[in-house]
């Protein structure tokens, strides 16, 4: 199945060019001081000084790691959009996980279409609140609903999908000298327009040198070899991004196939075996999908990590290098699936 094309241009993303250096989140320091009870942000080109009594919660949209996540309207305007809350806390972890939240949602400011949006951040009796764009569905969500209304995922909206996560993976690499390390289905937005963005920064980890260091944080279902367990990176140096295209791997698959391609471990050490040494994953070889599709996901799921291709060799794969001057519309799609009456 495939849907017809609308040529339109890719959402604009800004271009760096050599002389433009990585601005990288100093996740060490306090929150900027000037962080309050009230802070400017604009809804539909109109500024407002919004504080949290200028918001009605309407509903809750889950729960990540590290803060809670409600849908709330802006009383004044009737805007909607999204609000992470996140416990102001002493501990070093949680501490840090926060400001990295906060600092590239912060940063991000709109520059890359595939990432979350920020319209400011507040603080109210001892809680961060992160507002950002409210999106209508993650990806786990929406794959899950699609198998259980029988419906097929077409490669196209599937090859859209991955052109946008390893375009924001790519952004933050290039734009703010980072890598997620928590690349899951349940971390990835649709909207209804389309739009398909990846979020959740909290465990996102600075890179030194090109190489993170910390292997025992995200979720170990998404994890690859190297991470899972630490005498496979190469010298003990740590990882670079090449983990998080491992997780993409993994992430496109599972959509896919409409399960995770590992079986349930029942313990770590179930899991360390089979990561490490069982198979890589794969897509089936009798199901329908083309072998450009096939040879991308078994090029991200590379056990050897140095064999693993990079976000810009991704993005020129014959899988999803057509996405590069324009983008299929898949609003049509997400929309069919949105509405569709649960099963």
């Amino acid at each position: 199945m495939s849907l017809p094309r609308k040529a339109r241009p890719r959402p604009p993303m800004e271009k760096l060019t050599s002389s433009t250096p990585p601005r990288s989140p100093s996740v060490d320091q306090a929150p900027r001081p000037d962080l309050g009870s009230s802070a400017p942000m604009t809804f539909n080109g109109v500024t407002y000084d919004v504080s949290v009594d200028d918001l009605e919660i309407l509903y809750s949209l889950g729960r990540g790691q590290y803060g809670h996540v409600d849908r709330v309207r802006h009383k004044k305007s009737g805007f909607e959009f999204a609000v992470k809350r996140i416990r102001s806390t002493d501990d070093p972890a949680e501490r840090k996980a926060m400001l990295m939240d906060l600092q590239v949602n912060n940063i991000n400011g709109g520059k890359c279409p595939y990432v979350v949006r920020s319209f400011g951040a507040l603080f109210r009796e001892g809680d961060l609140w992160i507002c950002m764009e409210a999106m209508d569905i993650s990806l786990e969500m929406f794959y899950k609903k699609a198998f259980q209304l029988k419906i097929e995922i077409p490669e196209s909206v599937l090859a859209h999908i991955t052109f946008a996560i390893v375009s924001g993976l790519q952004f933050l690499k290039e734009e703010l000298n980072i890598m997620h390390r928590d690349v899951k289905p349940s971390n990835v937005l649709l909207s209804r327009k389309g739009e398909v963005k990846i979020c959740d920064f909290g465990i996102s980890g600075q890179l030194v040198q090109s190489m993170a260091k910390t292997r025992n944080i995200g979720c170990s279902l998404y994890m690859p070899p190297e991470r899972v367990d630490p005498c496979a990176a190469v010298d003990d140096q740590g990882f670079d991004i090449r983990s998080d295209v491992w997780s993409v791997g993994i992430t496109i698959i599972e959509v896919a196939i409409g399960k995770h391609p590992f079986t349930t471990w029942r313990n770590p050490f179930e899991q360390m075996k089979q990561v490490v040494s069982g198979p890589p994953p794969k897509l089936p070889d009798n199901g329908p999908f083309s072998d450009n599709f096939k040879h991308f996901v078994a090029s991200c799921c590379q056990k050897d990590y140095l064999q693993r291709p990079k976000y810009v060799d991704l993005l020129k794969h014959p899988f999803i290098s057509q996405f590069q001057e324009e983008v299929s519309d898949i609003s049509e799609f997400v929309g069919r699936i949105l509405d569709a009456p649960a099963p």
